[in-house]
């Protein structure tokens, strides 16, 4: 049970031990003040006033006593590589207007391929978590890419539908590393405090990626041929794969005494020095870990939210080209002006996030005596789902009617705004509830998010035609209304429900690998 603020106050924490397992439930304490002796046994930040939460050990080698500017460094490299994948699905978007022309096909049948690579994408990041708990983080992000790589390679030269859309189901299987298991890494190399803000960071290429992509190809199809579209996206691929050779493997057992000196560069790139410790992790294991994560009512529950929430994001953006050139008679070029909406509700949804989300949890510590509980990362939702549903039920009404296209562009650019905020505060919570499960969680999310895009895809144009926009969208708006009872229901429950359901456990031990 959770000490009220008052205890806290009058019989300081034991600064002896931070249990980071205990703190998932009963909530964080990082005010060094709040501790005996001002946490003067405990390792706290460079000014002494934030406790470091977990400990790092005293090994050298640990991620978490990296330096900052090789800490940064890495998550560049793993940012750049979570905004591939969602790039080169989003500039597929375009490719079924000329390709229409091209292989004199409808261009819903053309969209089969889009929907299969979103599929694919949410699956990807389960493969990736899987074996980056048990292989070892870099050489299976090296894996992942070379196959990224190759596969995209594909589709540029595909001559044949079929051959294309082969290419875009097998990348979508394996592009999804970093996207799909990104705060593996932040857990890795990070703080407890410093989470949100580097959650935010990753996520924001990632929520840009889907509109960058159909930004960029629509000025490519107006100017060239489709393919390079897609030999832009290989080189881009190929970038990421020349970058991963200069980063580092951040697995790191805090559960073993002993640490044998790190070998070349190059072993731990091939995988050659963590095949060594192999056998204090089990395959079995790491493949069981998604399971035991998604039976967690609270990961279940914002999975769900989530897939309820950003089904609706993608679904205009997979589909507004297609409203934009029938109602509007739109080119490739006015499509990619159209497109900056993106970035734009993107970019102040990132701005807004940074400072917000480390801004109400310091005002929430203040008024709980320093404890964070979870739930209070929840918050932020509230508004960002309200905004999220206005931009949507205005959405609807202005195709319907033809309003003039900025009231679309604002709309949807609304939506960004509201999905960055969101996306950040509900894997901040996850991340907090079950730190031992970061990859995990970070693979269900990004499952939300494809697998929610995959639907409304495939079922945004013909609901739209049957029913017209404004109803459709107006039903949609109320399922995302709906959505928010389920944070509610868990700032309610959720601290019960976690101490009911404990903690995550992985292994007979009960080890976080």
């Amino acid at each position: 049970m959770a000490d009220s603020p008052a205890s806290i106050e009058k019989n300081p924490l034991e600064a002896v031990a931070i249990d980071e397992e205990i703190d998932a439930i009963d909530g964080y304490v990082i005010d060094a003040s709040l501790y005996r002796d001002n946490a003067a046994r405990l390792k706290t930040t460079s000014d002494g006033k934030i406790v470091l939460i977990p400990q790092p050990s005293d090994d050298p080698n640990d991620p978490l006593n990296w330096s900052k500017s090789k800490k940064i460094w890495v998550l560049a490299i793993i940012t750049y590589t979570a905004f591939l994948p969602d790039y080169t699905s989003g500039a597929g978007n375009i490719l079924p207007i000329p390709q229409a022309h091209e292989w004199n096909l409808a261009q819903y049948t053309l969209q089969h391929a889009v929907i299969g690579n979103l599929f694919c994408l949410g699956v990807s990041g389960l493969f990736a978590v899987t074996f980056a708990n048990y292989f070892g983080r870099l050489p299976t992000l090296l894996v992942f890419q070379s196959i990224s790589l190759a596969t995209c390679a594909w589709g540029a030269a595909a001559t044949s539908f079929e051959s294309y859309e082969a290419a875009r189901i097998l990348n979508g299987l394996f592009e999804s590393c970093t996207q799909g298991a990104g705060i593996l890494w932040i857990k890795d190399i990070f703080f407890f405090h410093e989470h949100p803000r580097f959650i935010n960071i990753l996520e924001f290429p990632v929520i840009l990626s889907p509109y960058l992509g159909p930004l960029i190809s629509s000025f490519v199809v107006y100017k060239t041929k489709w393919q390079w579209t897609m030999w832009l996206a290989t080189v881009l691929w190929a970038i990421g794969w020349i970058l991963i050779l200069f980063t580092d493997e951040t697995l790191y057992d805090r559960h073993v005494d002993y640490h044998t000196p790190r070998g070349p560069h190059w072993k731990r790139v091939l995988g050659i020095e963590q095949a060594k410790s192999l056998r204090n992790r089990s395959f079995m294991e790491a493949a069981m870990r998604p399971i035991i994560a998604l039976s967690k009512v609270p990961v279940l529950l914002v999975v769900i939210y989530y897939f309820l929430n950003f089904a609706w994001v993608i679904g205009v953006n997979t589909t507004i080209s297609i409203w934009l050139t029938d109602y509007y008679d739109f080119n490739g070029k006015n499509l990619g002006f159209f497109y900056f909406f993106g970035p734009i509700g993107v970019f102040i949804g990132f701005f807004v996030g940074h400072w917000v989300h480390d801004a109400y949890a310091n005002f929430y510590a203040r008024r709980h005596g320093g404890r964070i509980l979870p739930e209070a990362r929840l918050t932020l939702t509230y508004p960002a789902t309200f905004v999220m549903a206005v931009a949507l039920l205005i959405l609807g009404f202005a195709i319907q009617h033809r309003w003039h296209y900025m009231a679309l562009a604002v709309c949807a650019a609304i939506q960004c705004v509201g999905i960055m905020v969101a996306t950040t505060a509900v894997s901040a919570y996850l991340l907090d509830c079950f730190p031992e499960g970061a990859g995990e969680i970070n693979a269900w999310v990004s499952i939300g998010r494809a697998w929610g895009g995959f639907m409304a895809t495939y079922i945004q144009l013909p609901w739209v035609q049957k029913m017209g926009s404004a109803k459709a969208m107006g039903i949609q708006t109320a399922i995302t209304a709906v959505a928010a009872l389920i944070i509610v229901f868990l700032q309610i429950f959720g601290p019960k429900i976690r101490a009911a359901q404990g903690r995550m456990v992985f292994s007979k031990g009960n080890r976080d690998k």
